[in-house]
């Protein structure tokens, strides 16, 4: 049994609180070419930034991942309220200038000082990186294990039906393989019959009859495209059950399949052969869409 396929999207949130601090991690993604993962997370765990990638980068390949960061913290040790007092005296000063100016009642300037900006601030201190990533990671790979998962189940689920489809690609791709000798067959009836009228009912000589049949047969002939569009689905479906990452993998093989299908479509010279054809490649089509929402 192979790995899991996964979907390229998918949600996973987590939380942990461990000493008066509260982590919240949210992980969301979308489809994306490549592996790009953007975190946003509060200035005092900027340090923290390209740690908590790399980790996630172990288990998400592909994808757009937004990755949101949350935290709050109750402890005293955390916070720290300065006083800019040389600010605030100079603030002071020019309110007594203005007071004195403008002949106005005398009064404490406590209050209005207080609230001018930067004469008060709360600043939130670097602690020891290694306990904040310790109280971090649970939070963290709750979120990633929630993430995964949605991925995975979305994943499985994509395989299912792309599996079915290929089923009917199989049953579509043995019904012109069935069909094309039988199409040479009837031309062959057709023209002898039309060379019998225009002769007027005079025997036909059997090497012209076989030279033309020859020509149609080879000009319409798609053993070779049935042959590799039949090898492709083997390899769909060994690939899927294989698992792990097989968007690029799928993609390629999917162009080839859409290139095999083209090539009878434009060989077809039997209408029940362009209606299986067009079929055919309406399916090809819809796998090639899922496969782009898988990693």
């Amino acid at each position: 049994m192979g790995a899991n396929v996964r979907s390229m999207t998918g949600y996973g949130r987590g939380e942990h609180i461990a000493e008066d601090r509260k982590f919240t991690i949210e992980l969301k993604s979308v489809n994306h070419r490549y592996n790009d993962i953007s975190i946003k997370l509060p200035r005092s765990l900027a340090s923290l930034e390209d740690k908590i990638k790399k980790h996630i980068m172990k288990q998400v390949f592909r994808g757009k991942t937004d990755v949101y960061i949350g935290f709050e913290t109750f402890a005293m040790d955390d916070v720290e309220v300065k006083l800019n007092e040389t600010l605030a005296q100079a603030y002071v000063e020019k309110l007594k200038t203005l007071q004195q100016n403008l002949n106005l009642e005398g009064g404490s300037f406590l209050d209005l000082a207080a609230k001018f900006p930067d004469v008060i601030t709360i600043d939130k201190p670097q602690k020891d990186e290694k306990v904040i990533w310790e109280a971090l990671m649970p939070a963290l790979d709750e979120a990633v294990t929630r993430f995964v998962a949605m991925r995975q189940t979305e994943g499985e689920a994509l395989k299912k039906d792309i599996l079915t489809k290929a089923e009917r690609i199989k049953t579509l791709t043995a019904e012109v393989k069935e069909r094309s000798p039988l199409v040479v067959d009837e031309y062959k009836e057709r023209l002898n019959n039309r060379l019998k009228d225009l002769l007027g009912g005079i025997d036909v000589d059997p090497q012209r009859i076989a030279t033309e049949v020859a020509v149609f047969a080879d000009r319409g002939c798609v053993d070779e495209e049935i042959t590799r569009l039949e090898s492709h689905l083997i390899q769909l479906a060994d690939i899927l059950e294989k698992g792990g990452q097989v968007g690029r993998k799928l993609d390629f093989l999917v162009q080839e399949m859409n290139r095999e299908s083209n090539t009878i479509a434009s060989k077809a010279n039997d209408i029940q052969i362009v209606q299986a054809t067009i079929e055919l490649k309406s399916e090809i089509e819809k796998i090639r869409e899922q496969i782009q929402n898988l990693e």
